[in-house]
């Protein structure tokens, strides 16, 4: 073997070994000349899963839906040139969702950059403000100091510290290598062990620990959120598990209602969801019910939810103190906030509950429970009443939860599934978790990131999507066959774009309207499910849904359950819903809460 090889085979091979005792466990790759040595290091490590996609898109999608399912760093590779563009999307993604991801881009040799040569474009800080951190790195060279193998294991290290620590999010490691591109330990398959620490300790190992509130700020806001009577806390997206039982104590000792988005993992699950508020996104739309319920202070965990009429209901009251937890970033889109404290959110409602003794006057929250109760049912009593197939009943306790398992994971596809999720879910004992992609809100590479939840092995997985969404990420279907996967896809189909029937475009003429924003494309996607080796049915009623899923989780493997609707009465069925609320509502006798 050349030197070249020799050099390929250390520096390499260190870094990799790096990642993996730095905690990286999967790695998500694309096929490609320039990114060989990583390829190959990356392959032959007895401690790292290789999961190998042909679409850069979806591949980086995967990993997305992996690192958030299984709460864990994952790395992705391409080679050079456009190959590293694709990953954009999801790199966004995982910014904005603060998602850990280790981008690794192959490039040519600095002598190669910006003089014409072949799949070569400007990888220096390719992904701009949407990565933590970047470093171009240098060549593998002939003639190795242990000084470069250090810096390759201190990257690593610094590496997956770096997208780990608050706010997590990717970072991006773009290495040029030269000709030849085989490394020498190709055929030994031995990881470089030149430099590193013993006991498979990693070179620099990087502790991270979680921002805990100081004494003076918990006793100054115990004493201030204890005399203000009127009190909200507002979950939004957001996966700590340890945070839902401990909201829900200091719930309990506030007195305060928890308004908990689904993708807050505070609405369902076995911990005491006795305050919790579910069905907020349908009264709140009640200008009435609204009026009778001005809070003194809002406290807000998490992203901002995903109901609009919760932005407005914050925005009405923009004279409440408004105080927003977030242990790194800054996540306050309305303008409003009073406080930020970039504290831990479970050690800060730890922290609190305990200082937290008199118990809490229980007519605030009583008020927000009754108007619940009763939203709740008149929701209910409507979805009762309709045989038809409704997009927003698919997520009512009678449908897709019923055939749910504990322990699944529903992973909603954005535009409609995720609000009708939010709307029509309702509170319960069972653990769903519920995951997606909202940090941008995109609606591309949604199938992959169900497919990556589902190669982490936490539980089955069903993901509800739209067809455009779908038909975006087709391509992502191929992992399914090609890792033996299993996924349920309930598949809304409208024919396009159905959210934009609830927009103000929709009173454009008809042909504008279907043309710029309905965008029919008029697909069956039986042909192309199959032709990935899934199941595909289509149902026709509630008892065919249920029973097409219940069969897709016994089989296994790809099965897509087709929900066929129409754009145009969807919204006429959720209006008759939000009617039926504000008739239930008008009916009600409720003391004012003021």
């Amino acid at each position: 073997m050349t030197a070249s090889a020799k050099a390929l085979d250390t520096v390499v091979g260190a870094f990799v070994a790096e990642l993996a005792r730095a905690g990286v466990r999967h790695v998500c790759a694309c096929p490609g000349s320039r990114s060989t040595p990583l390829a190959i290091k990356l392959a032959q490590h007895p401690d790292i899963k290789l999961w190998m996609h042909l679409d850069e898109r979806s591949a980086a999608y995967f990993g997305l839906g992996l690192a958030k399912a299984a709460r864990q760093p994952v790395a992705l590779l391409a080679t050079s040139g456009t190959a590293t563009a694709n990953f954009l999307p999801a790199v966004v993604e995982a910014f904005l969702a603060r998602v850990p991801l280790v981008v690794l881009t192959a490039d040519r040799p600095h002598e190669l950059r910006d003089v014409g040569a072949a799949q070569t474009i400007n990888q220096v800080r390719l992904y701009g403000e949407h990565v933590k951190w970047f470093v171009d790195l240098p060549e593998p060279e002939i003639g190795l100091t242990s000084e470069h193998v250090r810096m390759v294991r201190t990257l690593a290290g610094r590496a997956v510290g770096t997208a780990l620590a608050e706010p997590a999010g990717p970072v991006h490691l773009n290495w040029p290598f030269r000709e030849p591109l085989i490394p020498e330990a190709q055929l030994t398959a031995t990881p470089a062990v030149w430099g590193a620490r013993a006991g498979g300790r990693p070179y620099v190992d990087v502790s991270i620990g979680r921002l805990a509130p100081s004494p003076d700020l918990v006793s100054t806001l115990t004493g201030q959120l204890a005399h203000s009577e009127r009190g909200l806390i507002v979950c939004g997206p957001q996966d700590d598990p340890e945070l839902p039982a401990a909201v829900a104590r200091l719930a309990q000792r506030l007195g305060y209602p928890i308004l908990a988005d689904p993708l807050s993992g505070v609405r369902r699950g076995p911990h005491d969801r006795s305050l919790v508020v579910d069905a907020y996104d349908a009264f709140l739309r009640h200008v009435n019910t609204v009026d009778q319920l001005a809070p003194q202070v809002v406290l807000r965990f998490g992203a901002m939810p995903t109901s609009k009429p919760v932005m407005q209901y914050v925005q009405r009251y923009a004279s409440a103190r408004q105080i927003v937890v977030d242990p790194g970033g800054w996540r306050e889109p309305t303008g409003l906030a009073s406080d930020v404290l970039h504290v831990d959110p479970h050690l800060l409602c730890v922290a609190l509950a305990e200082r937290l003794t008199d118990p809490a006057d229980a007519d605030w929250a009583r008020t927000w429970l009754e108007i619940n109760t009763v939203t709740r049912q008149a929701i209910e009593r409507q979805l009762d009443g309709q045989s038809e197939l409704f997009e927003g009943k698919i997520f009512a306790n009678t449908a897709l939860p019923a055939v749910l398992p504990d322990g699944a994971l529903l992973y909603a596809g954005n535009s409609m599934p995720v609000r009708d999720l939010d709307t029509f879910l309702p509170a319960a004992a069972g653990s769903l978790r519920c995951l997606s992609n909202r940090g941008a809100n995109g609606i591309d590479g949604v199938v992959s990131s169900a497919l990556g939840a589902s190669a982490a092995g936490v539980g089955p997985v069903v993901l509800v999507i739209g067809d455009v969404s779908f038909y975006h990420d087709l391509n992502g279907l191929l992992a399914v066959r090609k890792y033996g996967l299993d996924l349920v896809v309930v598949l809304v189909n409208n024919d396009g774009g159905g959210i934009f029937s609830f927009l103000p475009q929709v009173d454009l003429p008809n042909d504008d309207f279907e043309t710029l924003f309905g965008t029919p494309h008029g697909l069956d996607f039986r042909p192309f499910v199959e032709g990935y080796g899934g199941r595909f049915v289509r149902v026709a009623d509630w008892l065919s849904f249920q029973s097409a899923v219940s069969d897709g989780r016994e089989r296994g493997g790809l099965y897509v359950v087709e929900v066929p609707t129409e754009r145009a009465r969807n919204v006429v069925l959720h209006r008759q819903i939000w009617s039926a609320v504000a008739e239930a509502l008008n009916s009600a006798v409720s003391a004012p809460a003021r």
